[in-house]
């Protein structure tokens, strides 16, 4: 069956920087989009970065300049590179996957940003 599962989250202090890691499995990712949304408490979940399966990416005005989204399609996998994260960024983080009609969640990765 189809399985996203995100790793890399953490506790982090203002100003450092973490990786996450969704690794996709049970079809061919190739052709999705595949990016990383998060949910903060009280609050909607909100897109963070997305990326094609060709590479163009997009992201939330919030993280421009501090992430960064890049896959390896020869692994199944979709990364996110956070720098220079803030309090405001603490969040569970998801892996999401789309095609068409198809969408993918994975199942959360917790990034506490604090001193």
């Amino acid at each position: 069956q189809v399985q996203l599962v995100e790793s890399g989250g953490g506790l982090v202090q203002p100003g450092g920087a973490l990786r996450l890691s969704c690794v996709a499995s049970g079809r061919n990712f190739s052709p999705y989009v595949m990016g990383w949304y998060r949910q903060a408490p009280g609050k909607q979940r909100e897109l963070v970065a997305d990326v094609t399966g060709t590479g163009s990416s997009n992201y939330a005005e919030s993280v421009k300049g501090r992430f960064t989204i890049s896959r390896d399609n020869t692994k199944n996998t979709v990364y996110l590179q956070m720098n220079s994260l803030k309090p405001e960024d603490t969040a569970v983080y998801y892996c999401h996957a789309f095609l068409s009609r198809r969408t993918y969640w994975g199942q959360g990765t917790q990034v506490t940003v604090s001193s």
